[in-house]
Formats: structure tokens, sequence, C-alpha cells
């Protein structure tokens, strides 16, 4: 059985917008905003559709998490600056969206020998502890990304900033490890 591809599990980005935010005056006027500075610096916004995660700190920063994709990160970057400026919270309205991390899954569609693969792939990029972990960690360089490979064949691509880079990482992973005579299809 062929794996199809990757699935996108969690897209995190980042912006800048403004050079200081009142997260107590963003508080009481964003319903379901939560902010507690003795547990956490950052204030809590939940958003529905699409769904998405973000931490909004003082100095202006957001960090987004949960998006299923890049325009989901992007458009939910754009309904929150909106929906502030909407409550008179002053914003730069010029702000960019930068991926910082793309997480996604997929199956190589065979069962993996992981001691097997730690040796073929050489051990100065993998860590491999099965009493610690129950997967594989290899750091590939081209493209710059961590996988987490399975003995069941499902593997974990993090680190990418593009749906390139995992998609590049998981052509490159499997023909690594056929060349290796330790899957049965590229």
């Amino acid at each position: 059985m062929k794996s199809t591809g990757f699935k996108i599990e969690n897209v995190v980005s980042t912006m800048k917008l403004s050079d200081n935010l009142d997260l107590n005056d963003i508080k009481s006027k964003l319903e379901n905003a939560e902010y507690n500075k003795s547990r956490f610096p950052g204030l809590v916004f939940r958003m529905k559709d699409p769904k998405a995660v973000f931490l909004l700190f003082n100095s202006g920063k957001v960090v987004c998490t949960g998006c299923k994709s890049i325009e989901d990160a992007k458009k939910s970057g754009e309904m929150l600056n909106k929906k502030l400026t909407d409550l008179g919270i002053k914003t730069t309205g010029n702000y960019e969206v930068i991926i910082q991390n793309i997480v996604a899954s997929a199956e190589l569609g065979d069962v993996l020998n992981l001691n097997a693969v730690a040796l073929g792939l050489g051990m100065e990029n993998i860590e491999y502890e099965p009493e610690q972990f129950p997967g594989l960690v290899y750091r590939m360089f081209d493209p710059k990304v961590v996988l987490l490979l399975f003995g069941s064949g499902k593997l974990v691509i993090t680190g990418g900033k593009s749906p390139t880079d995992c998609e590049n990482a998981l052509l490159r992973i499997r023909n690594m490890l056929f060349n290796l005579n330790l899957l049965s299809q590229p």
C-alpha cells in the first residue's frame, strides 16, 4: 500500500500588530479572551472559523497556532486584526503573517524496522532510544526539518516553513528508505 501524501496538522505563524498592546484593555473588549498575567504573560484568544488560537503579547507580537493551512493562518490573522480595530484597538494595519513551523503527518505504507533505519541513515542525524520514546527522530538538512518515524510506518514532519518543505522531506525519506531496502515502494 503506497502512501498518498501528507496532511498538514498544524501551522504556527507570527505577526506584529503593534508596538504595544494593552492586554487588559483587549481582555475587557474581546469576548472569550483569557488573560491572567500571573499565570502566563500573553492573552489567549480562540477563533472558531477558521480554527485558530492566538497568543497576544504586550510587545504587539502575536503567535497563531492550530490552523490547518497557510491560507487559514493568513485569513485568521486578518480576521484578528479586523476584530481588534473594530473594537477600537489601534494596530499598525501593516503586518505580515510569517510561517514559523508546519507540522504534517504521513504514512509510508510499510512497517519499519527502526533499528535498521537508524543504522541505514547513519547515527549522526538520528536520535533513537526506544526505552524513552517509541519513534526515531531524524534531522534532515535539506529541507531543514525533523522527521519522527514510527515502526507502524507513520511519520510526523515538523519544522517546515512551507508545504513544499514537507513534500520534499517526505519524497526524500521515502527514496532513502527504499534505497536501503527498508521500504517496498519509494
